[in-house]
């Protein structure tokens, strides 16, 4: 259950935001597929760079690109060199007036992408599978995560039969609306074929409200306000009772 549909997509527009934003009916399919290839480039000539992801705005003829990355050094390059050429390059790709803006990643041990290629890094050096998903989880939920599960799936240890495993350690409630889950796959290449790493990283729960935060609530209404209310609850005429059923009986009785 839960493992049917991505954590991301499932929460667009609720708690996470869209990766392009743009909109433009007509050139729609073309702007896609525009988007893919400025991703796909992005990805291949930044691998070292350790990109979690790419965001793309539009606005007329202007286009903007946010990479996102634990390592802003090696993007910008020497005197922004770097980041020169790749702006000049999506121009080159796209016939429009680029900006590119790198962002950097403070903690990269709580991206579900980097720490996804992270663990595939290790494999194909042919480190233990496993070994390499305890470390990760380790990593992770020291850096100050609620919970995370990792699984990979292939020729695990050179196996003739592919097969699945994970691990999971913490909560990961990929069912909750409100739950801040991130997500990140990708693939390690070893001699044996592909192996598929995927990631789920439970940071928080949005909307969700502290003993502080209730604390806070009742500090907002201040002292007097709160005498003056008592004050008129106090002095308010009492509404006049309605007479009970066995009260009214003798009543009715007298009467005939």
């Amino acid at each position: 259950m839960g493992q049917k549909i991505h954590p991301g997509g499932l929460r667009l527009g609720y708690i996470n935001d869209w990766d392009s934003r743009w909109f433009n009916l007509r050139q729609m399919p073309e702007l896609l597929e525009e988007d893919r290839r400025i991703r796909q480039y992005l990805k291949r000539k930044l691998e070292g760079a350790a990109v979690s992801k790419v965001g793309i705005e539009r606005a007329g003829k202007h286009l903007r690109v946010n990479i996102f990355t634990a390592r802003p050094g090696i993007v910008i390059g020497k005197k922004g060199a770097d980041i020169e050429n790749l702006r000049k390059d999506i121009e080159t790709m796209t016939d429009r007036k680029a900006f590119v803006n790198v962002m950097e990643i403070k903690r990269p041990e709580l991206d579900a992408q980097l720490v996804a290629e992270g663990v595939a890094m290790q494999l194909e050096k042919q480190v233990g599978f496993r070994r390499a998903m305890k470390k990760a989880m380790e990593r992770t939920m020291q850096a100050g995560a609620l919970g995370v599960k990792i699984r990979v799936s292939g020729r695990l240890g050179g196996a003739e039969i592919a097969r699945v495993e994970w691990m999971k350690e913490g909560r990961v409630p990929l069912q909750t609306f409100r739950a801040d889950i991130q997500y990140g796959q990708t693939e390690a290449l070893i001699p044996m074929g592909k192996i598929g790493v995927k990631v789920w990283i439970f940071k928080k729960e949005l909307f969700k409200k502290t003993r502080e935060d209730l604390m806070e609530e009742v500090k907002l209404i201040p002292k007097e306000e709160i005498e003056q209310i008592a004050q008129k609850e106090a002095v308010a005429p009492v509404p006049e009772s309605v007479p009970s059923p066995e009260e009214l009986a003798p009543e009715e009785e007298e009467g005939r």
